[in-house]
């Protein structure tokens, strides 16, 4: 189980400092359905997190390293595949990312927060967790790096749980400190929204290339030997 957890530690650190997520969260706080909306949106990108990892390890179930310690051939071609495709999220985050000055685009759903119900937050969190690229390909990556270890599948499910509540833990910060401090967070989270408004691109994209050459590294070393 030390061996599977291990394996998705980074992977859960990257998931959990995604953006808008983050940015999404500070915005419904500031709704009259706050106290709804705010955890709806955090539950539902837990469970967009947990939906893709689950089933990665039930279409890879079974399959791990073999009895010279080597994962198998496809496994190791995902992990190149997954590489490849962090490199060019890699590229395209960094060419995006917005110069000196200039007022950074978000997405037009964040300019109808306030019409939100606790479903559509929900929704929209789930959706932000499994079908945004950069954070799918890390989900399935932290998956494979999972099913690549010789552990029973209850050791699996909760290596796969740590990487949920790690991956959890950006869009939570805002959450928890609403609770905690009321009215006093607002400054505290105006300022998280801003600074991530506008070091994103330039995050994901270091993010992405070191996890890029993780992967490859990883794939080409495995399918050499």
């Amino acid at each position: 189980m030390g061996e599977a957890i291990g394996q998705i530690l980074s992977y859960g650190v990257a998931v959990a400092l995604s953006a808008f997520p983050i940015i999404g969260v500070v915005l419904m706080l500031a709704t009259p359905r706050a106290r709804t909306n705010g955890p709806a949106l955090l539950l539902g990108w837990s469970l967009g997190l947990a939906l893709v990892g689950t089933i990665v390890l039930l279409v890879s179930g079974g399959v791990g390293p073999s009895d010279q310690g080597q994962p198998a051939d496809w496994v190791s071609a995902l992990d190149l595949a997954l590489g490849v495709l962090l490199l060019w999220v890699a590229v395209k985050e960094w060419r995006g990312r917005p110069s000196d000055g200039k007022e950074v685009p978000l997405p037009k759903w964040m300019r109808t927060v306030d019409s939100f119900t606790p479903v559509k937050a929900l929704a929209l969190g789930t959706a932000m967790s499994a079908l945004n690229p950069k954070n799918l390909l890390l989900s399935i990556a932290a998956a494979s790096a999972i099913a690549r270890t010789d552990t029973s599948a209850g050791a699996q499910a909760v290596a796969l749980a740590v990487y949920v509540v790690l991956g959890a833990l950006g869009p939570g910060t805002p959450v928890v400190l609403y609770f905690a401090l009321r009215e006093r967070s607002k400054h505290i989270l105006d300022d998280l929204k801003l600074w991530m408004e506008r070091h994103n691109t330039a995050i994901m994209a270091v993010i992405c290339l070191l996890f890029a050459a993780k992967l490859v590294g990883n794939a080409v070393s495995d399918l050499s030997s």
